[in-house]
């Protein structure tokens, strides 16, 4: 694992798993991003299937940390994995009247997968790039998040998260101050960081890479840009459904 800041961790490389190397973004400070719109689930819409069974099982986790550990806050997560590769992310654009845009494309399949968790009612977010997912690497990446955002010592963390293989518990480790939630099957639709996606998506759309190291350095910079705009984060995750107990007081 290659650490990306200036600051180092645990000497300057670790390996997270089988051979998959990650790397640790955020921290930098960038230009601000320019909001795109409203929350995605703006009140007066309906909800999605299976989202009041969702938001009283949160609700009730969130009662039972509290409970559990008197004094300690706790705060909500998501997390979720995103694929770029050298195949190309086209998007409609705009083009004078008779004109045809054209985005150069040459389709090869190596990829990136990046990681985020993010907190919707504040817009916190830790970012991580890596060549793979697997249970090994996935299990240092919530090691690695919850010593980052102080699972367990300065606060209880509840993380709501997808049923892939490699996010289930059995043989899972997982680190002390971090409870997993799951996710209703296929119910991508109840999954705040699904929403993340388009953000990162921007600065290589409609764009042609020779190689996987340029896409990644330009992932990176947007990772860190993100990272430092919790204001937009916030505006693209927080449904009006989620819990109110998550909330900043």
């Amino acid at each position: 694992m290659e650490h990306v800041q200036d600051r180092e961790l645990d000497g300057g490389r670790t390996r997270t798993g089988l051979g998959l190397p990650a790397a640790r973004l955020g921290g930098a400070a960038g230009d601000r991003l320019v909001d795109p719109g409203p929350t995605p689930e703006e009140p007066g819409r309906s909800r999605p299937r299976g989202t009041g069974r969702l938001q009283k099982k949160l609700a009730a986790t969130l009662a039972e940390e509290e409970a559990r550990n008197p004094g300690l806050p706790v705060a909500l997560f998501c997390t979720d994995e995103h694929r770029i590769g050298l195949k190309p992310v086209t998007r409609r654009v705009w083009a004078p009247c008779g004109h045809r845009p054209i985005a150069l494309g040459h389709h090869r399949y190596e990829w990136l997968y990046v990681t985020a968790f993010v907190a919707p009612a504040t817009g916190e977010s830790h970012w991580y790039v890596g060549n793979g997912v697997s249970k090994p690497l996935f299990e240092g990446l919530l090691a690695l998040f919850a010593r980052e955002a102080g699972a367990g010592e300065r606060r209880t963390v509840v993380l709501l998260l997808d049923g892939a293989g490699w996010h289930t518990e059995p043989g899972l480790r997982v680190p002390e101050g971090l409870r997993l939630i799951y996710l209703p099957p296929y119910t991508p639709e109840l999954q705040p960081a699904e929403h993340l996606w388009r953000l990162v998506d921007e600065p290589i759309v409609n764009e042609h890479f020779d190689d996987i190291t340029d896409i990644q350095e330009r992932i990176e910079q947007r990772c860190k840009d993100l990272e430092a705009d919790p204001d937009t984060l916030r505006a693209n995750t927080l449904f009006h459904w989620w819990p109110q107990r998550s909330m900043p007081s």
